[in-house]
This record gives C-alpha cells, structure tokens and sequence, in this order.
C-alpha cells in the first residue's frame, strides 16, 4: 500500500522511497546541481510523495548560512517602498536568497522589535529605511556581524553615520532643489505639506534653507492619506493667505492639493503652484500633470541587493562608500 503524504516525513523516509542515501537526499536538497538528474528526480518524486518538508533552520545552523535577507520598511501600501522591495527580492532571488518583509508603520520601537526578531531568526542581512535608527539599535547591528543595508536617505545633518552600506540620496538636497525650482519660476511665499517623520523632515529643512525665509509647515502624523491634504491646504491658506506655491512630501499628497484646488476654484498654477515628490504614475496622470522629483526607487532595491550579495559572497569584509542615486526635478504643468 503507497505511502500517503504526511506533513511529518522524514528524510530518512524520502531516502528509502528514493533508493537513495540520507546524504543523497540532503544534497539533492541543498546543492541539486551537484547532483545527477536521475538520481534528482527520483528524490524530487519522494519529496512530492510523501509530502516531505525540509528543516532549514537545521540546515542554517549546520552552514551558519539561512539564505534569508530581511527588509523592513515603513509600509508596502506607498507604491515607492514597495517598487524597492520588488528590485531587492528579484535581485535576491537570482542568488538563491530569499526576502523576509516586515513594516514598520513609521514606528521606531516597532522598526526595533522586528530587528531583534530577524536576527533571532538569523537572517544572512539586513535591509532597513532611512538611518535614524537610535544609537543602541545602530551598535547592536554593527556586533551582529551581518550585512546591512539602509536606503532612501543619506548622512544627513544629524549627524549619523552609516551603520554598514547605504544606498539612497540626500532628501535635504531634494528639499532644497524643489525650492530652488519654485523660486525660479517666481514664487517667494512656499509651503509645505508631508507626514511627521525624519526624511519629510529632512525634505523640509532643505527646502526652508534653500528659500531663505519661513516656510508655512504642515506635518501630518503617519500614514498620511490623501485626504489629508485638504484639511493642510485650508490650514495653510487660512494662516498664509499669501501662499503661491506649495511643495508635498509626495505625490499623493499633491494630488490631493490638486482636487482641493478645483473644489476651491483656485487655478493651478495660476493661483497656487503645486510640486510633489517621487513622480508616482498619479503624478503623469493628474490634471494638470505634477511637477515632482524623480527617484530611481528600482535602483535602491537593486543596488541594495548587490551591495549584499557582494558583502556576503566577501565574507565580511567592508565595501566602499555610500551609493548615491541622486534625484531629478521634472518639471510639468502644475508649476
């Protein structure tokens, strides 16, 4: 009578319904190529038979490698992180590596608890969201002894260092030359809508730098949807009636600005100029098409997943310096 699949087999029971040897299964298992194709599919036929599931954690402990990388970022549900993720799990998969997601919810002991988990669970690296991780969390890390990987940002004026590898740009830059843009197109009373959280911050003290006078502000606490931004903009107008230009943390946001600006009859970019960041599909799209900055958010992803991948084939030795994608004002009919 044939075996029937049970969730608890075992390789010895793969080995017997194969005619093979324990070392033979784990091989076929863990290096197949090394492994002759008969022989492969006979173990491969027995795996699907009996049902049977590999132990990696065993498997990881014994090479010290789980072939795992984890990524944590604030959430999958903005269409920039989750572009980033897909590159850094397609690059991953090309090496055998498999990726480990978790979100945040823009919530540091969050970001940390999720940390701590995934080095129990003994990731071969790690890929973290902008570098403002307390000093604690950043010495920890760096005894780990794993790769890791922060995107989205740059060293910035707080002074943190990389904790290993960066791949990102300088969102005080990209605030500073979205101000930069709007001035050309001679506007001198700027605003600022984006949520309360450490790139937005950072976005907004390059843009205020850059105009060299006050920025009207509104920081929405995260997740920030798109209806928030009209309750910013009536903020906004009622304290500074004499705003002409607003700048969003992304373009979401300024696609919201969009629709409040038709609700109140206010010409874009006659009566209010409006810019985002990150030019998403919306921003094309919006009527009129938004003026945004360009980030390649594939290449994070992507470069994320190379700069690992080399780490750990080195065997820990330390790479180069950070990688600096950069960004690129496009301009469109919003401004």
């Amino acid at each position: 009578m044939p075996r029937q699949p049970s969730a608890k087999a075992r390789m010895s029971d793969v080995a017997h319904a194969a005619g093979v040897s324990l070392v033979t299964v784990s091989r076929a298992i863990n290096t197949p190529d090394l492994v002759a194709p008969d022989t492969l599919a006979a173990v491969k036929a027995a795996v699907d038979k009996l049902g049977y599931v590999p132990n990696l954690t065993a498997g990881s402990l014994a090479s010290n490698r789980s072939r795992i990388v984890a990524a944590i970022v604030p959430t999958i549900s903005n269409l920039v992180f989750s572009e980033t993720v897909e590159a850094l799990a397609q690059r991953l998969t090309q090496d055998g590596y498999q990726l480990l997601l978790g979100q945040s919810g823009y919530c540091l002991d969050r970001e940390a608890a999720l940390i701590h988990a995934f080095l129990g669970r003994r990731v071969d690296g790690l890929v973290l969201t902008g570098t403002n991780q307390p000093t604690s969390l950043r010495t920890k890390l760096r005894r780990a002894g794993i790769p890791v990987v922060q995107t989205w940002d740059l060293p910035g004026e707080d002074g943190n260092k990389a904790i290993d590898m960066l791949v990102g740009f300088s969102n005080r830059a990209a605030g500073a030359a979205a101000a930069a843009h709007l001035l050309q197109r001679g506007h001198r009373t700027l605003a600022f809508i984006g949520a309360d959280e450490p790139r937005a911050r950072e976005r907004l003290a390059g843009f205020t730098a850059a105009a060299r006078r006050e920025v009207a502000a509104e920081l929405i606490a995260p997740p920030v949807q798109v209806d928030a931004a009209a309750d910013s903009l009536h903020r906004l107008m009622a304290r500074r009636p004499d705003i002409t230009a607003v700048f969003c943390n992304n373009d979401l946001l300024a696609a919201g600005v969009l629709f409040a600006c038709q609700q109140r009859g206010l010409a874009v970019p006659g009566s209010l100029a409006v810019m985002g960041f990150g030019d998403l599909p919306i921003a094309r799209a919006a009527h009129p098409a938004l003026s945004t900055l360009r980030i390649d958010r594939t290449a994070i992803g992507a470069q994320a997943g190379r700069l690992l991948l080399e780490r750990m084939a080195q065997g820990g030795r330390k790479s180069s310096k950070p990688c600096d994608i950069g960004f690129e004002v496009i301009q469109r009919a919003s401004t």
